[in-house]
């Protein structure tokens, strides 16, 4: 057994350095082409950069405040209510994440923009057209994709409430402002910690839509400043200089967000599934049904808009053209191939996880450092612009091969790394609960080899596999950022070919390529969440 237990180590010591290795790498690779000159003086003391590491934090702090103040009465809404179709509701309201990033920012101008559906409302009323471009559309943008993030997270807190709690405000017959205040509350405020270091930490490194709705140098975030002095300046030294400002921000941010953050003591109960007996009066009733509603106009109404504008292009003639074609065959191939990848490194990284897991239930090894160094390093990518990794290896590689061929093999990848820390979140939970449950059984029938990971790894694995790997595919075919920066004719991705159509103000190509993209990431979503709940069932 311990043979094994050392076998599964290296595996995922093996996996986290070659991830590791890859983000230090491409890091490395671009600095040592500064030749030791890092304008980290320079950059402080600019007062454009300066705007924007302000505009950075600005941007990220308000968008977070906006998505958690906005979920917390969606959450409580959605857990109290009862009504037919409330599952597909709550389904609803993880599209968002299945959405491609740029497909989002395309839909929120449909929506919101200066000829949008909430403009020509407002223009009816009498008010005047807002611009969707700066500070306001970054806003729109970030709390439509973060802030059923949060709610989802609030809910499964709730769910975790025991039963006697809301079967004790039921008997005491708590005013809704009472059970909020006594039972809801507490409840939520466990996950906000986590849930607004998570979405600050992604509005902080968010690039496509800073990109697509910044506007212009005066809404400017970091991620965008690096693109930009690669792009188009290529400085390695100012980019690396501002790599290490972003990742030393967000370092801060998650180090105070640890301290903050920690679950409260858990409250007691005997199990069982959670039944709310708060009685709805009129008033509670009307309230949430006025909170469901502008909660699903907001996360439904861009997605409306994209289909809409979507069938109104002409996608026959764009499904025959070969740009179109090679593209989408291109975003395919590089999106299976990285979600492969992704799921094999995942896979990795977890047995070596639950290797020194188990090592510490027996008491072998009693520092639980090494084990979170293995899941740091799975979430490396989090913190470090893949933009610069990518830089780095595509500078490295120049030296030896064609830049044009290396490309493919950077935003693979580099797309890899981004799917990596969702894979391992999603496949992890089960799979350290089937260790928990069934290695003493395991170890006791010798289970070693392929056989233990036949019996034991893949049932837990199965279920969840399909989802992470859906995920990754999907995670991968709306990225902009590696292939922003590599693009070419000879390599051109759906996102890269949609943000040209953008640019070029080819606007109902954009549509209907904004369209495929979408129907494509959330088909994959869709097979994936089906097939695991047919497995679910069989069970």
């Amino acid at each position: 057994m311990a043979r094994d237990r050392t076998i599964r180590l290296i595996l995922g010591v093996a996996a986290a350095l070659l991830l590791t290795g890859f983000l230090a790498g491409g890091f490395v690779v671009l600095a040592a082409g500064t030749d030791g000159e890092l304008p980290l003086l320079a950059i402080l003391t600019d007062p454009y950069l300066r705007g924007v590491t302000l505009f950075t934090l600005e941007q990220a702090a308000l968008s977070t405040l906006l998505s958690v103040i906005g979920a917390i009465p969606l959450a409580s809404a959605l857990h109290r209510s009862r009504f037919p179709g409330r599952s597909v509701v709550l389904r609803i309201f993880l599209l968002p994440q299945a959405l491609p990033v740029l497909v989002g920012a395309l839909a929120i101008i449909t929506v919101w923009g200066r000829n949008g559906v909430v403009a020509d409302v407002g223009a009816f009323l009498g008010l005047p057209r807002f611009s969707i471009y700066g500070l306001s559309g970054i806003l729109i943008a970030h709390v439509f994709f973060n802030l059923p993030l949060a709610a989802r997270l609030m809910i499964a807190a709730l769910d975790d409430v025991p039963k006697e709690s809301w079967k004790l405000a039921g008997q005491l017959s708590f005013s809704p402002w009472t059970t909020f205040r006594l039972v809801e509350w507490p409840a939520i405020r466990t996950v906000l910690p986590a849930a607004a270091s998570l979405i600050f930490m992604l509005c902080a490194t968010s690039f496509t839509i800073v990109l697509v709705l910044g506007g212009g140098p005066g809404a400017t975030t970091l991620e965008v400043a690096i693109y930009q002095t690669l792009r188009y300046e290529f400085d390695p030294g100012r980019a690396v200089a501002l790599s290490l400002l972003q990742i030393g921000l967000t370092a801060i941010i998650l180090t105070v967000a640890n301290r903050l953050g920690g679950s409260d003591a858990g409250q007691f109960g005997l199990g069982g599934r959670a039944t709310r007996w708060d009685r709805a009066g009129p008033i509670r009733r009307g309230y949430d049904a006025v909170v469901l509603i502008l909660g699903l106009f907001f996360v439904l109404s861009p997605f409306v808009a994209i289909v809409l504008a979507g069938i109104t292009a002409d996608l026959w003639r764009l499904l025959s053209e070969a740009a179109v074609l090679d593209a989408l065959f291109t975003s395919l191939w590089v999106a299976f191939t990285s979600g492969l990848l992704a799921l094999f490194l995942s896979v990795l990284i977890l047995l070596g996880v639950e290797a020194l897991a188990s090592a510490e239930r027996r008491m072998t090894l009693t520092m639980p450092l090494p084990r979170r160094a293995l899941e740091i390093a799975a979430s490396l990518v989090l913190v470090v612009p893949p933009v610069v990794v990518g830089a780095g290896w595509f500078l490295g590689l120049r030296e030896v091969t064609s830049v044009f061929s290396a490309a493919p093999y950077i935003v693979v990848l580099t797309n890899m790394a981004m799917a990596v820390p969702f894979a391992v979140r999603i496949l992890g939970p089960g799979f350290a609960a089937a260790h928990n449950r069934y290695e003493k059984l395991a170890d006791s029938l010798g289970m070693t080899g392929f056989r233990r990971f036949r019996l034991l790894d893949w049932p837990a694995l199965r279920r969840p596999v399909g989802l992470a790997f859906a995920l990754a595919i999907a995670i991968s075919l709306g990225d902009l950022g590696a292939i922003a920066l590599f693009g070419n004719r000879e390599f051109t991705t759906l996102p890269y070919l949609l943000y040209q159509r953008m640019g070029s103000y080819r606007t109902d190509d954009a549509a209907g390529l904004a369209l495929i993209l979408g129907v494509v990431c959330l088909a994959l979503i869709w097979f994936a969440e089906r097939t695991s709940a047919i497995e679910a069932k069989a069970k």
